[in-house]
């Protein structure tokens, strides 16, 4: 097997952490992971059929709304964004929240051809950015929030992405939804608690499990969250 090459490196706001951004060169098109330094693997551009899934199931709860405006918290190499696109219309505005700004310089540079250079849409703005601070921010704004920032509510490699998840946290995406908006949520792995805690703040709840890879691979969990 060909190894693979690191090609930079960036620190993550607010922890010890460390991204890595690796490439392996193949015949077709080369495969990149990002992952911690230390070995836990976050994403690679082999396998994004939950975060395609992610951001197509957006699009479904807000489909006829004029002008929709989409919140993705958390770029990784665009797939999200590049899926959300793909079902809006020409008056959507979607805003993508990256914490670490290098891997807004990564998508740029390196990671841009994965998904098709979504960051080059005009319906598109990426912001370095903490999502929690967007949220907290805003009222009545949106009519979807995709938050894709790390493993899972319990599954975190960012602690500092608890808050999210928290039931103060969940209570402002509400607020930042407009009325029949969506609160969409990836994970690795299901957590009942969560569960719970969507519904313990009013919203409806709906729990996809979906494949990483083309309908093969891990299962993963979405949570729908509407209002």
């Amino acid at each position: 097997m060909i190894r693979a090459e690191l090609l930079a490196t960036a620190p993550v706001p607010g922890s010890d952490s460390v991204l890595q951004l690796l490439r392996r060169p193949l015949k077709q098109m080369d495969e990149y992971t990002i992952r911690l330094a230390g070995g836990t693997e976050l994403m690679t551009s082999r396998q994004h059929g939950s975060e395609d899934a992610l951001g197509a199931m957006a699009c479904e709860h807000i489909r006829g709304k004029d002008a929709p405006r989409v919140l993705i918290g958390g770029l990784g190499m665009g797939f999200t964004l590049a899926a959300a696109l793909a079902d809006l219309p020409s008056d959507a505005a979607v805003t993508v929240a990256e914490l670490v700004e290098a891997v807004i310089d990564w998508n740029r540079d390196w990671l841009g051809p994965c998904a098709g250079h979504p960051m080059a849409d005009a319906r598109a703005t990426v912001v370095a950015a903490d999502v929690g601070d967007l949220i907290r921010a805003s009222r009545d704004t949106y009519d979807a929030i995709v938050l894709d920032v790390d493993n899972g509510p319990e599954a975190l490699t960012h602690p500092s992405n608890a808050s999210l998840y928290s039931t103060a946290g969940l209570s402002a995406a509400q607020r930042a939804l407009r009325k029949g908006g969506a609160l969409l949520v990836w994970s690795s792995s299901p957590d009942r608690a969560f569960t719970r805690r969507l519904t313990q703040v009013g919203f409806d709840v709906n729990e996809q499990r979906v494949r990483a890879h083309q309908g093969k691979g891990t299962r993963h969990i979405i949570w729908v969250a509407t209002t």
